[in-house]
């Protein structure tokens, strides 16, 4: 049975505008969480490889929650939960940021964990020979090597991040789908503005992984 749809490029293209008011919310979530996520990450991260089990505990609990449970939820358990906790609204874009930090925030713990990890234990032993001590050692001989493995995992979970702001049109935030969905309302040229949607949800993540690879190429990452 024939459809007798049409692709109509005229709507797909007179969205664009529209659209593009929800690029700035979509970046300001996907990178504002990924920062603080990262910072997160590292702390988690190094809590969880720690000798000391009251450090390493609570630090693998939040690992495993975080990635144990759906970004959506989370968001929601944010947006809709936390103000009966806190007495108070939670504003949407807040929410965003908040779950993409503590989200990315528990696979960057393991992104570090694991970069970490990897360098010999032998370039430790040599940093002490030199006199250095174990936190000068750290800093100055493991962190730069593991911090080099970790740009590819990293820019990986950055990719993840930035499709997952995709699911807070939910709570309101006016991100791209967010922006398409008013839009369509007046419109109801759905599959134009969901195309143009995905088209642009592409043009920042391939962006995103030629930069990565321009940074492999340029050794400033390691696998």
């Amino acid at each position: 049975m024939e459809s007798g749809f049409q692709f109509d490029w005229g709507a797909a293209i007179e969205s664009v505008p529209y659209l593009l008011k929800g690029i700035p919310y979509t970046l300001l979530i996907s990178f504002g969480g990924l920062f603080i996520g990262f910072l997160i990450g590292i702390v988690m991260g190094l809590l969880s490889i720690n000798r000391n089990r009251l450090l390493r505990w609570p630090a693998t609990a939040y690992i495993e929650i975080f990635r144990g449970t759906p970004i959506l939820v989370q968001v929601l358990f944010i947006f809709y939960g936390l103000p009966d906790l806190v007495g108070g609204p939670i504003d949407a874009l807040t929410a965003g940021i908040a779950a993409i930090a503590l989200n990315s925030g528990a696979y960057i713990s393991e992104v570090v964990r694991g970069g970490v990890q990897s360098i010999d234990k032998g370039q430790t032993e040599a940093g002490l020979s030199l006199g250095l001590s174990r936190s000068q050692t750290f800093k100055s001989v493991i962190w730069p090597q593991a911090l080099r493995r970790m740009i590819p995992p990293l820019g990986n979970q950055a990719i993840v991040s930035i499709k997952d702001t995709s699911l807070f049109s939910v709570i309101g935030v006016g991100e791209l789908v967010r922006q398409g969905q008013i839009y369509i309302a007046t419109t109801f040229t759905a599959f134009e503005v969901y195309f143009m949607v995905a088209i642009m949800y592409l043009a920042i993540t391939l962006t995103l992984s030629f930069l990565l690879r321009l940074m492999e190429r340029r050794g400033l990452a390691s696998t």
